[in-house]
C-alpha cells in the first residue's frame, strides 16, 4: 500500500509542481492588479470550477488508466483489502491537490499579509482550504465517473449542484463541502470492487453487507434524477419558447399579465393599479402618473454580508477620494482598515463613530452609505467618520433604500420609511422617520415598489409577484396605497395579474416528489443563515389538483416498481424496500430502481421436443 502510494506521487509529482507553478504565476500576477481577497462571488465561482474541473480530469485520467481489465487485475491482485488499495490511490491524489492548490494560495496568502496593507482575515485561510476541497470534490467525481456502472456512474454529480447552490455561509459552507466529500469518498470505495459492473456492496473485511453500499449509492441518484426531471421540464420549455407560445417571450405581453405588471414603466403600473379603483382621486392620479416622475425601488439590499463569510457580495471597500485612502472591511477586527493610493502603506482604523466596532459586516451602498441589518450608516469624509443615521426598530431587518425626490426612503422587512433628504446630507445625527408605512405583504413576495408624489404625501404601488411562477411564491396582487404627511395610510385599489403558468407546469418541481421536494430545500437550507427575501414569504396552498397528480404518479410508481423487481435480480428485503421507495419518493425512485438495476438474462426457451431430439 505505501509502494502504491509513493508511486502514484512519482507518477504525476511533474504534473503537481508545474500545476502548482502556474497557478503561482497567474495568482502572482493577479494579485498585483488587484486585491483578490476583495474580488465578488463570481470570481471565486470562476476559481472554484477551474479547480473542479482540475481534479476532474485527473480522476479520470488516474482511474481510466487502472479500469482496463488487465491493469485493474494486476491492480487488485495483492493480498490487501481493497479499500486499502482505494485509499492508497486517492491519499496520493489528494496529497498531489494540497500541493498543486492549497501551498500556492498559502504562499499569496502570506505575501499578502506580510508584504502589503491590505486586509487578509482568518476566513480568507479558510477560503483556501475551501478551493481545495473542492478540487478534491472533483478528483472523486472523476473517480467514482470512470469506477461505477456507466447506467448510473453519473449521479455524483449531484454534489457538485449542492456545493453550486448550497445558502450555506462561512464554516457551514466548510462544513457541506466536507459532507460532500465524505459522501464521495464512500461511494469511490463501495465502487472500488473486482467486478466493476456489479452492484455496490460493503468494504471487504469491513462491512460485507450490501446495504451500506446501496445507500450510499441510491440516495444520491435519487436527487440526481429528480434534478434529471427539472432538465427534462427545461427541455419543454424550450420547446415551448421555440413555437412562440411561452408566456415570457410573446411578442407583446398581454397587458394584465404578471410579467407586463414585472417589466412596466411606473407610470404604467401606477395607472394599470388605478384602473378599477373607486376613489373619487383615481382619475386625476392616473392624469398625474402620466406626466410626474414616478421612483421606483425594491429590494435592493435584500442579501447583506454576513460574518466571515467565505466569499463577499461586493468589494467590502470604499474610497476617500479626498484624503486618497481606501478603506477595507476586517471581519477580524471588524473595522475598516485603510491603506494610501498613494504609496500603498498603511493609513490607520476606521470604525464606528472613531474607532467602535460595527455590530455586522456593512455592505457599501450609494452616496457614501454603509448598510447593516439594522443601522445605516453614512461616512463623513470632512471629519473622517462614519456615523449611524438610521436605526430601524428593534426586530427589523434593512432590505433597502433608495433617493426619491427631497426624501429617501428605506425599506425593512417590515415597513416603508420616509426621511427627509436635507437633513441626510446636512446633518449628522440620527434621522427621525415622517412616515411609516407597513408592508401590505411579505418582503419575500414582494417584487417591486413604485412611488408618486402628491401633494400631501406619496402614492405607492406594492407589486408582489417574487416566485409566482413556481410552488414557493403566493398567488401574485399589485396593492395601491396612498399615505399622508401625517403618516395615516389608506389602501386604494387591489388588482391581481393574470397567471401566465397552469398549475401543472407551477408545481412540476413538486409534484413529481413531493418528500425529495423537502429534502431538496433542507439540503440547500443546511448551515444558512436568515435572509427576510428568501425566507420571510407566503407560499400559496398547493391545489387539491396537484394534490391528486401527485397521488397518482405515486401509484403509478408504485405498480411500476412490482413490475420491474419481478424481472431483475434482487434479494427479498431488497424487493420489498424499492417498491416502498417507489411508492413513497414516486417516480425519480421508479427511475433509480430502472437504473440501478438491469432485465435479468433469460434463455430462449427450446420446445420438449426439439430437446428430446438433441
Amino acid at each position: 500500500m505505501w509502494d502504491l502510494f509513493k508511486a502514484e506521487i512519482l507518477r504525476f509529482r511533474n504534473w503537481a509542481i508545474a500545476y502548482a507553478a502556474l497557478q503561482l504565476v497567474v495568482l502572482g500576477f493577479l494579485t498585483r492588479m488587484v486585491d483578490l481577497a476583495q474580488q465578488p462571488k463570481l470570481v471565486y465561482q470562476v476559481i472554484g470550477s477551474v479547480y473542479v474541473l482540475s481534479g476532474l480530469l485527473l480522476g479520470l485520467y488516474q482511474m481510466g488508466g487502472y479500469r482496463r481489465p488487465n491493469a485493474w487485475l494486476n491492480l487488485l491482485h495483492r493480498p490487501t483489502p481493497h479499500w486499502r488499495i482505494a485509499l492508497a490511490l486517492l491519499g496520493s491524489g489528494a496529497v498531489l491537490f494540497l500541493v498543486a492548490v492549497l501551498l500556492p494560495l498559502l504562499i499569496i496568502a502570506g505575501w499578502q499579509e506580510t508584504m502589503t496593507a491590505r486586509v487578509l482575515d482568518t476566513r480568507h485561510l479558510w477560503l483556501t482550504l475551501s478551493g481545495v476541497l473542492v478540487a478534491l470534490c472533483g478528483y472523486l467525481l472523476g473517480s467514482y465517473s470512470m469506477l461505477a456502472n456507466k447506467r448510473y456512474g453519473f449521479v455524483a454529480f449531484v454534489f457538485l449542484l449542492l456545493i453550486a447552490f448550497s445558502q450555506a455561509v462561512g464554516m457551514g459552507a466548510i462544513a457541506v463541502q466536507l459532507l460532500a466529500l465524505a459522501w464521495l469518498l464512500a461511494m469511490v470505495l463501495f465502487a472500488f470492487k473486482p467486478d466493476l459492473s456489479a452492484l455496490p456492496k460493503g468494504l471487504s473485511g469491513v462491512m460485507s453487507a450490501a446495504l451500506p453500499g446501496m445507500l450510499a449509492t441510491a440516495t444520491p441518484m435519487l436527487l440526481a434524477m429528480w434534478v434529471a426531471l427539472m432538465l427534462g421540464g427545461v427541455g419543454v420549455e424550450t420547446g415551448w419558447i421555440a413555437t412562440g407560445t411561452h408566456p415570457n417571450n410573446l411578442a407583446t405581453n398581454p397587458p394584465n399579465s404578471i410579467k407586463a405588471a414585472d417589466f412596466a414603466e411606473g407610470k404604467h403600473l401606477m395607472q394599470a393599479g388605478l384602473q378599477r379603483s373607486t376613489s373619487i382621486d383615481a382619475p386625476l392620479w392616473r392624469e398625474q402618473a402620466a406626466i410626474s416622475e414616478v421612483f421606483t425601488m425594491g429590494a435592493n439590499a435584500g442579501e447583506l454580508p454576513v460574518r466571515n463569510e467565505l466569499t463577499n457580495l461586493v468589494p467590502m471597500e470604499f474610497d476617500d477620494a479626498t484624503r486618497r485612502i481606501r478603506w477595507v472591511f476586517s471581519h477580524d477586527s471588524m473595522r475598516y482598515e485603510g491603506y494610501s493610493l498613494a504609496n500603498f502603506r498603511a493609513a490607520g482604523v476606521l470604525g464606528v463613530e472613531g474607532e467602535g466596532r460595527f455590530p455586522s459586516p456593512p455592505l457599501p451602498g450609494p452616496a457614501g452609505t454603509l448598510l447593516t441589518a439594522s443601522t445605516l450608516y453614512q461616512y463623513d469624509d470632512e471629519t473622517n467618520l462614519v456615523l449611524p443615521r438610521v436605526q430601524l426598530p428593534a426586530g427589523e431587518i434593512l432590505t433597502g433604500g433608495e433617493i426619491i425626490g427631497a426624501r429617501v426612503a428605506v425599506l425593512s422587512d417590515r415597513a416603508l420609511y420616509f426621511f427627509d433628504g436635507r437633513e441626510l446630507q446636512n446633518g449628522d445625527g440620527l434621522l427621525t422617520p415622517r412616515q411609516r408605512m407597513p408592508l401590505p405583504g411579505k418582503i419575500g413576495n414582494l417584487t417591486r415598489i413604485d412611488l408618486m408624489e402628491l401633494i400631501d404625501g406619496y402614492l405607492v404601488s406594492f407589486l408582489f409577484t417574487r416566485n409566482h411562477h413556481n410552488a414557493e411564491g403566493d398567488l401574485a396582487y399589485q396593492l395601491m396605497q396612498r399615505i399622508d404627511e401625517q403618516g395615516r395610510v389608506a389602501t386604494i385599489a387591489r388588482r391581481a395579474p393574470d397567471m401566465s403558468y397552469p398549475p401543472a407546469w407551477r408545481y412540476q418541481n413538486w409534484y413529481v416528489s413531493p418528500l425529495l421536494y423537502a429534502v431538496k430545500n433542507a439540503g440547500l437550507d443546511l448551515f444558512s443563515g436568515y435572509t427576510p427575501v428568501e425566507d420571510d414569504k407566503n407560499q400559496v396552498a398547493v391545489p387539491l389538483g396537484m394534490w391528486v397528480l401527485a397521488g397518482v404518479l405515486m401509484v403509478l410508481s408504485l405498480l411500476g416498481a412490482i413490475w420491474r423487481t419481478q424481472r431483475v435480480s434482487i434479494s427479498t428485503p431488497g424487493h420489498i424496500a424499492w417498491i416502498i421507495a417507489c411508492g413513497v419518493l414516486s417516480v425519480p425512485a421508479l427511475m433509480g430502481l430502472w437504473l440501478l438495476y438491469p432485465l435479468r438474462e433469460q434463455l430462449d426457451e427450446v420446445p420438449l421436443n426439439q430437446a428430446a431430439m438433441a
